[in-house]
């Protein structure tokens, strides 16, 4: 399969969770017209945390949820950004491949901090150099702490890059799919 180009996005997705309790996640999905950053849908789904937390085994926690919320969903995305990593994981399968892989969808992983590698330098647009490889790239604009893009599945690193960039909202860090869907976990609502 050949991956997503940000020419044929019509619709962007963005997942994120919460935990209310320990035992219990909320899952958040929301759609977004790509062109115009508008809302087109938004789910949530709560469940029960069935696998402990342990560093770097994230996706056996919370890709249960974000499968019944995309499973929800009545547009489906054409690329979906995660609340996590995708290849810059030190398995090299993050939770934005694992959910990408699972359900055969392109999606992106971006995080707020730097699970593992180094990033090259400090300027708006840097790599993140594992073991000698670029698995993802760190984007600090404006000033603002970087964010960490990295690929799930069916994108080029490129091309996420610039699908996040599209995303990004002033003077917000995360890209609005990620910051919806994180304010519809944890909040409840928009």
């Amino acid at each position: 399969m050949e991956g997503v180009k940000p020419s044929q996005v019509r619709l962007v997705g963005g997942v994120d969770l919460s935990y209310p309790n320990p035992a219990k996640a909320r899952a958040a999905a929301v759609v977004l017209d790509f062109q115009t950053l508008r809302l087109v849908e938004a789910e949530t789904v709560e469940a029960e945390v069935r696998f402990p937390y342990v560093p770097t085994l994230l996706s056996f926690r919370e890709a249960p949820p974000i499968f019944k919320v995309l499973g929800r969903l009545r547009n489906r995305p054409d690329v979906v950004l995660v609340d996590g990593q995708g290849l810059a994981h030190p398995y090299r399968c993050g939770l934005a491949c694992h959910v990408g892989v699972v359900l055969g969808i392109p999606t992106i992983g971006v995080a707020k901090k730097l699970l593992c590698g180094e990033v090259e330098a400090s300027k708006p647009l840097a790599p993140i150099l594992l073991e000698g490889e670029t698995v993802g790239m760190a984007l600090s604009l404006e000033g603002r702490k970087p964010i960490y893009v990295s690929v799930g599945h069916l994108v080029s690193l490129e091309d996420a890059v610039e699908i996040v960039l599209k995303c990004v909202r002033r003077p917000y860090r995360l890209p609005e799919p990620l910051r919806l869907a994180h304010r519809l976990a944890t909040v409840g609502k928009l």
